[in-house]
């Protein structure tokens, strides 16, 4: 009887094959840590999408409301001072006063103008008068900033610097 013989493996042949596998191993492994990092960054930038829009509509929604709060102020500025004491225009004053805390507590601030020097990216100057140069010296509308975000410039009267002198070069 004949022996059958094993053919010989070549020594190098499963190496070979191990190496292709850790080969395919490695570049599905990057694969996958590739596809895992594109979903974390997706969820972030959805995630910010989300809250930008949100910011986006309440500054909307305030915008619209703040020709109100004007009303307000002037309706407030128009009571005649032996009225301010009266129960309508102390409900007045309350309603004022809820509006601007429930905006407030959202974000919402004034800015304050009067006094401070012209700033064009936070002011919007309606004419210049006599006054300090460069200094606001009259404000007639009200400015408000959402969460340290521009909503609406004050608009203000800015000084010339001219009080009275005549300078000539």
């Amino acid at each position: 009887m004949q022996s059958k013989k094993k053919p010989e493996a070549s020594t190098s042949k499963p190496k070979e094959v191990f190496e292709q596998e850790k080969e395919k191993a490695e570049k599905y492994l990057a694969n996958w840590q590739r596809a895992e990092a594109d979903l974390v960054n997706y969820k972030k930038r959805t995630d910010q999408e989300k809250s930008d829009l949100a910011a986006s509509n309440t500054a909307g929604i305030i915008l619209n409301i703040l020709p109100v709060i004007d009303d307000f102020e002037r309706a407030l500025d128009a009571i005649p001072q032996d009225q301010r004491d009266e129960g309508w225009a102390e409900g007045v004053k309350l309603i004022e006063r809820k509006l601007m805390s429930y905006l407030e507590s959202i974000g919402l601030c004034k800015i304050e103008a009067l006094g401070q020097l012209f700033d064009p990216n936070l002011h919007e100057a309606a004419c210049h008068i006599e006054g300090d140069e460069g200094k606001i010296v009259e404000e007639f509308r009200t400015g408000y900033k959402l969460n340290d975000r521009l909503l609406r410039p004050p608009m203000v009267a800015v000084g010339k610097g001219d009080n009275g002198e005549n300078i000539e070069e």
